[in-house]
């Protein structure tokens, strides 16, 4: 007779890289989401104090999936070896944090924070399945929206968006400070000249 921890490990391999959600995880074991919370920690912590595994579980977004141990990376990257070894180019990671933080998004208004093309290097991070086409603007062409992945709160070690570190808006802020200065200047200007 298997256990519930069995069970709960062989639905996660099952469900893969998409891995499966806290509400469906309850009605596949037929348990509470109390029970659920003490059985994902018990195997986590297995997982984890095993030297012999190379398998975690973590949760993201009240999802729950199997990954590859941080301390088998390197084997898990000559085994992924199709351009897994290159890094993101400065544009892609620019295109990134403004994904990550404006989401949804279309390619034009990323273009316009840019000032330039961006859709070369949004295709190469929707192939990395760091961000994804999720609806479309209501405007006219309907172009697409992008948003991240839980990828890519993988990729940064993040458990959700409210993990991304604050920034301040500091561009609105900045630009009236500075045509306020720049006023001040040229009325300073304008008196010495008088």
């Amino acid at each position: 007779m298997t256990t519930k921890t069995a069970e709960l490990e062989a639905v996660l391999y099952a469900a893969g890289d998409e891995g499966i959600s806290q509400q469906d995880l309850c009605q596949l074991l037929a348990i509470t989401p109390t029970a659920l919370r003490e059985l994902t920690t018990n195997l986590k912590d297995k997982l984890i104090n095993d030297k012999d595994r190379g398998i975690n579980l973590i949760e993201i977004n009240h999802n729950f999936k199997l990954v590859t141990d941080p301390s088998c990376s390197k084997v898990i990257s000559q085994y992924f070896q199709k351009d897994s070894s290159k890094n993101l180019s400065q544009s892609a990671l620019e295109i990134l944090a403004i994904v990550a933080y404006e989401q949804p998004i279309t390619r034009v208004e990323i273009d316009e924070i840019r000032g330039v093309n961006s859709a070369g290097a949004i295709q190469t991070l929707v192939w990395r399945g760091l961000i994804k086409v999720e609806g479309k603007k209501e405007v006219a062409g309907h172009p697409n929206l992008y948003v991240t992945t839980d990828y890519f709160l993988q990729y940064f070690n993040y458990s959700s968006l409210n993990d991304l570190p604050l920034i301040e808006k500091f561009t609105e802020d900045y630009a009236d400070n500075e045509q306020l200065d720049l006023f001040n200047e040229k009325e300073d200007l304008n008196q010495k000249i008088e």
